[in-house]
């Protein structure tokens, strides 16, 4: 096997969600505001879930338009999409 195609085992990607900063951002905006333990990790979740949904819908429209390269339009397209469905 060639040194190129192997891969470090130690190398440890970081897939923790920014508690900190987003409990800070909460105390910031709605100080007076209580919130459970673990409402920023919902908050993180949410923000994962639009992100995904957005590139998922992103890759269809640039996929109908026979577009190998997700560009702007395609994601501009895709948010109007996904905001008007997430309003409820």
């Amino acid at each position: 096997m060639a040194l190129s195609t192997t891969v470090s085992q130690r190398k440890q990607i970081k897939r923790k969600a920014p508690r900190a900063f987003l409990k800070r951002v909460f105390k910031r905006q709605k100080p007076h505001l209580r919130l459970e333990t673990c409402a920023d990790l919902l908050v993180h979740l949410n923000c994962l879930l639009f992100v995904h949904r957005l590139a998922e819908e992103s890759r269809t429209n640039a996929f109908e338009n026979k577009c190998g390269v997700i560009n702007k339009d395609h994601v501009l397209a895709a948010a109007k999409v996904i905001l008007k469905k997430s309003r409820g």
